[in-house]
């Protein structure tokens, strides 16, 4: 697998605390998901054909609490789309069968999405793709691996606010 890490500056002002520099958060934030993006999403894409952001989205669907489906607009704020942007990013899916689509029986305006047989599989064997890619790029970085924990646990408090 290869694999190209962006650089992020080791200069002494990105040495200083995090109050005194916390664009330096977003910025290494920023280079890490763009590195995290391209190397899973080449993964996916060469084994079972899918992007990261498909893969987002399958798998939200695949956590759905409602056994009629997920709102466009719940996936969208599941996701980090906007809810024109997950239409875009689901017909193709459902093209391919992994997704089915229908109106909601009590408002016309809203449709549901759900995983079919097909996708459900998909997003399992996607997982199971993403699970040794992970730790492929984990070992890149022994600093993350032995935080990843206390970094999951922290990303997740950020992206609940």
């Amino acid at each position: 697998m290869y694999i190209r890490f962006m650089t992020i500056s080791t200069s002494a002002a990105d040495q200083a605390p995090l109050t005194t520099h916390p664009e330096r958060l977003v910025l290494s934030l920023g280079a890490a998901w763009a590195t995290t993006e391209r190397t899973l999403g080449a993964r996916l894409g060469s084994l079972v054909g899918l992007s990261l952001s498909d893969y987002r989205i399958l798998h939200a669907l695949s956590q759905s609490p409602n056994a009629l489906g997920a709102s466009r607009i719940d996936l969208a704020r599941q996701v980090g789309l906007t809810a024109s942007g997950v239409t875009r990013a689901l017909q193709p899916l459902e093209r391919i069968g992994c997704v089915a689509t229908t109106r909601d029986q009590r408002d016309a305006r809203l449709t549901r999405c759900s995983l079919t047989d097909e996708g459900q599989e998909l997003v399992a064997n996607a997982t199971e793709i993403l699970r040794e890619a992970v730790l492929e790029l984990l070992d890149l970085a022994p600093k993350c691996r032995d935080g990843a924990s206390n970094l999951v646990e922290m990303l997740s408090e950020l992206a609940n606010h």
